[in-house]
């Protein structure tokens, strides 16, 4: 699982497609993670990620993809709007839920996110995990 912050360096599109190839040989769903380091709810989000019980959930049933969306990486801003194309202005962190076969079944840009503690976002992994 990825560690806390975000990765301006990594490829983004590469690591979603092996997500996706993972998630299709194994159920899982793909949790796509936008946001920036300097982002004040990302960071409360990572908290999140990192406790116990969350890392659980998301090891059981999900591949989490983090991407950078805070810089000039204009590739991952792209990979923003595919997979979550209804534009305007982002609230981060941008969490979105992908199915094996490459379905989006949750946008929290469209949705609203979770309250970023380990309730909120352990029931909104719950609630959408395969």
């Amino acid at each position: 699982m990825p560690g806390p912050g975000y990765d301006g360096s990594a490829d983004a599109r590469a690591l979603i497609d092996a997500a996706l190839r993972a998630a299709k040989s194994d159920g899982r769903m793909v949790l796509l993670d936008f946001g920036a380091n300097w982002c004040g709810n990302c960071k409360a989000a990572d908290k999140v990620f990192a406790q116990p019980a969350t890392t659980a959930l998301l090891a059981d049933d999900y591949h989490l993809v983090k991407v950078d969306i805070g810089g000039d990486n204009s590739a991952n801003s792209a990979l923003l709007r595919t997979y979550s194309p209804s534009g305007g202005t982002y609230t981060m962190p941008v969490l979105v839920v992908v199915s094996p076969s490459g379905t989006t079944r949750v946008d929290t840009h469209a949705t609203g996110n979770p309250p970023l503690t380990a309730d909120g976002i352990n029931a909104f992994l719950r609630k959408w995990a395969p």
